[in-house]
């Protein structure tokens, strides 16, 4: 294990123990399971990168081995998948991807591409626990003309993409002009995927954490 990697490891445990995570955080008893809220399908939109990058790992921070990393407010993104039951769903395939701090996307037609930072990977892919739990550490997302900020994510299942989303600041000017987040009428679902970005306790960097549990419309069976 290199520097880097040593370094990512700790800061991950450290993470997830300031979150608390274990069974008592990941359990979801049987009457909270009743108020679940199942998370609003939205757009891919046109920027899911046509071409992959060489790294898609959990950390969109820093590619493979380099030094530099990504430029942007660093932040945990986490939480867990569960069924409509409030069950989670171990072994889910996580992929977020999101623009850079300038606005950019890791894709070939992006027209901002002259300005995109070669430091973010832009994409990330992780395999959910046995509590359904996921992490990436990324940048809190920024907004460019027309969207506000947000982060888009897609969950597959056996290798099939069962839900595509996004997830949205808390509390950002920007929400109430977007037209993808004022399209889900019912208020219960947008406010679902509009989270809160906190600073994360005990980071001297100034790291943020932002909590993003997303409810399937499956069952156990299905």
């Amino acid at each position: 294990m290199n520097a880097h990697e040593l370094s990512l490891s700790l800061n991950r445990r450290r993470f997830l123990h300031g979150l608390g995570v274990g069974a008592a955080l990941f359990t979801v008893p049987g009457a909270f399971a009743a108020k679940l809220v199942r998370t609003p399908a939205q757009t891919e939109g046109p920027f899911y990168p046509d071409k992959l990058p060489l790294d898609t790992d959990n950390d969109l921070l820093v590619l493979n081995d380099a030094i530099t990393p990504a430029v942007g407010e660093v932040t945990w993104l986490n939480g867990r998948i569960l069924d409509a039951r409030g069950e989670p769903i171990r072994n889910a395939l996580v992929e977020i991807w999101q623009c850079d701090n300038s606005g950019a996307y890791i894709h070939s037609k992006d027209t901002n591409k002259a300005k995109q930072d070669k430091n973010f990977q832009g994409f990330g892919r992780f395999l959910t626990g046995s509590k359904g739990e996921y992490v990436f550490r990324t940048i809190k997302p920024v907004p460019y003309p027309g969207r506000a900020p947000h982060i888009h994510m897609a969950v597959k299942i056996k290798g099939r993409k069962e839900l595509i989303t996004q997830c949205y600041i808390e509390g950002h000017s920007g929400n109430e002009k977007d037209g993808i987040w004022k399209n889900i009428k019912d208020v219960k679902a947008r406010n679902s995927v509009t989270i809160p970005f906190k600073p994360l306790k005990g980071s001297q960097a100034g790291e943020l954490a932002a909590k993003f549990d997303v409810v399937m419309g499956l069952t156990p069976e299905g």
